[in-house]
């Protein structure tokens, strides 16, 4: 077979209605050139027999034995794309059908070796919807800081999600995503990538993906693990700039703590921002409303504020 110009991975495991609305999203691009990886992440016989119904030759499967999570899958349809480059698409998520095309002309145009181009992209909610990231990174700004530090109350000004990313295969070999890790893959994985030889980040400034967060079912963005999130921080200061350091723990690590409510975490979360990190005044105004406000209640604002319904 001729080698595609891109390979298209979609790790998925028994969400056949989704991931077959997410391989028709790549299968109308307009740049035809491409293979679609979809790896199956453990048993399902449910998503086979959707995807053969598709009857498209350019849609492959990867079964895997066992589950080992959407990073792990990532990998291995790395490991198995026959292209140069890899784009990648989470199950519920869907493209716009120009994806492919505008990222490959600003990659042909970045005038770095290996470069990564994501872009904005709609995030939908069952109550709004709303363009992300509010901004592009600014010249010279640190990623660290443009990915955590906000100059307002909600999350959203700098951001990156994995369904907007097209990155060189050997890139994505070479740097692979961190298995096990159950929140902000997308954050790790871009920060340690930036950081190998002739590696930059280019942004589309047009939303290309459509990010689906609907609320009534299962996805890792819903789940809270703070004390692990807490470690992975520790382990990875390196990657941060002492301003995202704090930015990043008493927002992102404070929006998973404050369900539970603990005075004993909110000063925990505060002193480790203060030890490691340059807290600036926003950061404790985010950090006391988080923990003022519920959840429900702070998402209603930031889609009342950020989006229409």
């Amino acid at each position: 077979m001729d080698t595609p110009q891109v390979s298209v991975v979609i790790p998925t495991r028994n969400r056949p209605e989704l991931v077959t609305r997410a391989v028709r999203s790549v299968l109308a691009q307009t740049v035809p050139d491409f293979e679609i990886v979809v790896v199956v992440d453990g048993p399902d016989d449910a998503t086979p027999k959707a995807l053969a119904e598709i009857g498209d030759p350019r849609v492959r499967l990867i079964p895997l034995p066992i589950k080992g999570g959407a990073p792990n899958a990532r990998n291995t349809g790395a490991h198995e794309a026959r292209a140069p480059w890899t784009a990648l698409l989470d199950d519920d998520d869907e493209w716009l059908p120009g994806k492919l095309a505008v990222q490959l002309r600003l990659a042909a145009a970045a005038g770095a070796a290996r470069p990564i181009v994501a872009s904005r992209l709609i995030s939908r909610t069952p109550r709004a919807e709303f363009v992300m990231p509010r901004r592009l990174p600014a010249d010279g700004e640190h990623l660290s800081e443009y990915f955590t530090v906000r100059r307002g109350l909600f999350h959203g000004e700098g951001f990156i999600q994995t369904s907007t990313i097209l990155a060189p295969t050997g890139l994505l070999r070479e740097v692979p995503f961190t298995v096990g890790l159950r929140r902000q893959q997308e954050l790790d994985w871009i920060l340690r990538a930036v950081r190998a030889e002739g590696t930059t980040l280019v942004m589309a400034g047009e939303p290309l993906v459509v990010w689906h967060q609907d609320e009534d079912r299962e996805r890792i963005s819903l789940e809270m693990p703070w004390e692990a999130q807490l470690a992975w921080l520790r382990g990875n200061r390196a990657l941060f700039t002492p301003r995202a350091y704090a930015a990043f723990t008493m927002s992102v690590l404070s929006s998973m703590a404050a369900p539970t409510r603990s005075v004993r975490v909110f000063r925990e979360l505060l002193r480790e921002a203060r030890a490691h990190g340059r807290p600036g005044a926003m950061d404790y105004v985010t950090h006391a409303q988080i923990w003022a406000l519920p959840p429900h209640l702070r998402h209603v604002l930031r889609d009342k504020v950020l989006g229409r319904g």
